[in-house]
């Protein structure tokens, strides 16, 4: 009989992680589904059974440790020890800091770091003995560069790579066989938009370039199968992590300048709807947000990332670091920073009354 892979996957009911599930499913797999929402997990459970995976349905809030513990012995009792872990549960509140409620930011904190946090260590409990298995952070660009209106989760992201750094250390003092890579995503097209908290005017959207789901799944997907320590998905995703190493300042500037138009649409925001933060939105709502038209199914950065010979890691980072040079110097001349212009802060207020 034919080994089963085994695959533990949270947030798995919409946008990265309904994707990802749909990408494994196939007959040999066996698939961990963690999330809190009912209706999505029923939905996703079916979808990847109609496609040959064997599924576990599990109600978790990766907020809470022996949630997490649980849920993993439940997938080991009924498919045996996880193969692969993919840590993707995440929530947001996009509010200024001025605005945030320390509730909010614990909460942010608890699922979007801690989340990765305790699946990662009952994975390494069940992965450490065999010495044999593979963890997957899904990350963010946020990892490495903060942008305004999301500091909770940026700082959670950040969170989640120094952890990851801190890990994957100790893996290779032990001279462990498993395996921890990080897949740091851009702006994709999830249903986030539509049920995270926000107290901002407009309706929230993914910070332009925009990618698909799918695409997420496929750097997931290779991930599992090849020895990277990180990938970065999305040109977007290159320009942020190598240009805020060669000019953090003026990223600082340029952000401030356009951060806030960048993630909210024309459309007013209603500050009655639903939102996930404490509690899921228990509806059905796939992998896909409402931004299609605007989403690119492919990614050029992702698939040379896919393909490239060996030995050709330095030549991806010498392009890396001419991209992120480039885009921060295009925004060091697009604009001399204001703030050095003494003579020019009456006529900043005026604007802004």
């Amino acid at each position: 009989m034919a080994k089963r892979t085994v695959v533990v996957l949270t947030g798995a009911t919409a946008g990265v992680g309904r994707a990802t599930a749909r990408r494994l499913a196939k007959p040999g797999v066996c698939l961990g589904l963690l999330a809190r929402g009912a209706a999505g997990l029923e939905a996703t459970r079916a979808e990847v059974e109609a496609k040959g995976a064997e599924a576990l349905a599990l109600a978790t809030d990766v907020a809470d440790a022996a949630q997490v513990e649980a849920a993993a012995q439940a997938v080991e009792e009924r498919f045996g020890p996880p193969d692969v872990w993919i840590n993707n549960a995440m929530t947001s509140v996009f509010s200024p800091v001025r605005e945030l409620q320390p509730e909010e930011v614990l909460r942010v904190t608890e699922v979007t770091y801690l989340g990765q946090v305790y699946g990662t260590m009952a994975a390494l409990r069940r992965m450490l003995p065999r010495d044999a298995g593979v963890i997957v952070q899904v990350g963010s660009a946020l990892a490495y560069r903060g942008i305004p209106l999301q500091a909770a989760y940026c700082g959670a992201k950040h969170a989640i790579q120094g952890f990851t750094e801190s890990l994957r250390c100790e893996l290779i003092h032990d001279r462990s066989r498993v395996r921890i890579t990080m897949v740091q995503m851009p702006g994709m097209n999830t249903p986030q938009f539509g049920w995270v908290k926000s107290r901002l005017p407009h309706r929230a959207q993914p910070v332009p370039p925009i990618y698909q789901p799918e695409v997420a799944a496929e750097a997931i997907a290779f991930a599992i199968r090849h020895p990277r320590r990180q990938m970065l998905v999305g040109g977007s995703t290159v320009k942020a992590v190598e240009g805020n190493k060669l000019a953090a300042f003026w990223l600082d500037y340029y952000l401030g300048r356009t951060g806030f138009k960048a993630q909210q649409t024309a459309e007013a925001e209603d500050p009655q709807r639903a939102d996930n933060l404490w509690r899921p939105v228990d509806e059905d709502r796939g992998a896909h947000g409402s931004f299609d038209e605007r989403a690119q199914g492919t990614s050029r950065e992702l698939w040379l990332a896919m393909h490239r010979p060996a030995g050709w890691g330095w030549a991806v980072v010498a392009g890396s670091l001419a991209a992120g040079g480039a885009a921060a110097w295009k925004m060091r001349t697009r604009e001399e920073p204001r703030r050095w212009r003494a003579n020019d802060e009456p006529r900043m207020h005026q604007r802004r009354a």
